[in-house]
């Protein structure tokens, strides 16, 4: 095999400096073990109803709204320093803290919304709302396992973070709008 010593020069990897496979299947792996675990945990457990209510809100629903449009603020803060931190946008030399401590927030706030949709109500397929609801929340929290897996990892292409943090980004987005704003247009911006 000939190899082209001006490959790494070209943006092609050299074959000696390319992650082995397993670097991109053992995140994939993880990923879909905690989606399909947290599926098969929401379609076989019995719903209760609710999980939780905090003092001060009117419903566990609007407690989930606001923990979820908190968390989805945090993504955005998330969305933005990354842009910060990959040259996109103009921004101070602290952005990878900023980036670091906004997902660590965001996670913290999604996981109380995640513990309760699937102990109250489980994995749900009655509506289209609620199926794509359910199928994003599982695929949230398997895609945001292998992000983190792949920080850890050394030798990555360049684009592989960006896109699977996009990826992890949309989907919480698309989350949010068929669960909180869903709850804000039917119900009213209510605490």
């Amino acid at each position: 095999m000939n190899v082209d010593p001006n490959a790494a020069t070209q943006g092609f990897p050299s074959p000696e400096s390319r992650p082995h496979p397993a670097r991109y299947l053992v995140p994939a792996l993880v990923a879909a073990a905690v989606a399909v675990a947290l599926g098969v945990y929401g379609k076989v457990h019995h719903p209760t109803g609710t999980a939780f209510n905090l003092a001060g809100f009117s419903s566990t629903g609007a407690v989930k709204s606001w923990l979820a449009t908190t968390a989805v603020f945090f993504a955005v803060i998330q969305l933005v320093s990354a842009l910060m931190m990959y040259g996109k946008l103009p921004g101070p030399g602290w952005a990878p803290v900023l980036h670091r401590w906004s997902g660590r927030v965001a996670f913290l706030v999604a996981v109380p919304v995640a513990v309760h949709c699937l102990y109250a109500f489980g994995y749900q397929t009655y509506e289209t709302r609620v199926l794509w609801h359910s199928l994003l929340g599982c695929f949230f929290f398997g895609a945001f396992s292998a992000k983190m897996l792949l920080l850890r990892s050394e030798r990555l292409p360049g684009w592989l973070l960006p896109v699977v943090g996009g990826l992890v980004f949309a989907v919480l987005t698309v989350i949010w709008l068929t669960s909180a704003f869903w709850f804000f247009r039917t119900f009213g911006v209510t605490t």
